[in-house]
């Protein structure tokens, strides 16, 4: 996997700041989204294959819920689903191998972490709290190019995520792009996408991040 650096837009200063993704970058949510699918199907009648909501994961809910639902029954059906939700995924839910560690890692280097996800805000943030994932600020509800107005709001030099949609939210924010193969898309599809960096998981995250601020600070 390509774990080469690429300058970021701001160097080594006090607003050193790098975003990450939340489903499959952080954390792994699978089993708690696929009991809240299977929930919401029992409930309306209405078939959703779970286990394939789960090897997609990164795109709105809304997007995934127009693959079963009729375009009007959305709103109040994504309504129940995040009620499931709550009551089915945030205790199920796990931190990602390295997740802990990179959040650190960023600290280790005087800067600031901060989420941006296409999962609503709140339930992001119950995630984060019950899980200890000490990051600075959560924006939620965000997705692909929407991600970048936060993370240059924020001040982003560097985005890390696993879908390409976190590839061009990167981009469009003019951020370094590192993707962490734990998602739904291939190491070798992140990096045609122009991810700047693939790594396997953020294990490799702290080592990365050592050469990149080396690189960027001199």
């Amino acid at each position: 996997m390509n774990s080469g650096t690429v300058p970021g837009p701001n160097d080594a200063d006090a607003g050193f700041v790098v975003g990450f993704d939340l489903d499959m970058t952080l954390i792994d949510g699978r089993v708690g989204i696929a009991r809240a699918f299977r929930a919401l199907s029992a409930e309306t009648g209405v078939f959703v294959d779970a286990d394939l909501v789960v090897s997609r994961l990164g795109p709105p809910l809304e997007q995934e819920l127009a693959e079963w639902f009729p375009r009007e029954d959305i709103p109040a059906v994504a309504k129940r689903y995040r009620e499931f939700y709550g009551e089915l995924a945030i205790t199920s839910t796990v931190a990602l191998p390295g997740a802990h560690e990179a959040l650190a890692a960023v600290r280790r280097h005087g800067g600031r972490s901060i989420v941006v996800t296409a999962k609503n805000q709140p339930q992001a943030r119950l995630h984060i709290d019950h899980l200890a994932l000490e990051v600075d600020e959560v924006v939620g509800g965000l997705w692909s190019d929407g991600k970048a107005a936060a993370l240059r709001e924020h001040g982003a030099s560097v985005y890390v995520g696993d879908h390409l949609g976190d590839v061009r939210g990167a981009r469009a924010a003019d951020a370094v792009s590192v993707a962490v193969a734990t998602g739904p898309i291939s190491a070798a599809d992140l990096a045609a996408a122009g991810a700047d960096a693939v790594l396997a998981d953020l294990t490799a995250f702290p080592a990365w991040l050592d050469t990149y601020r080396k690189a960027t600070t001199g």
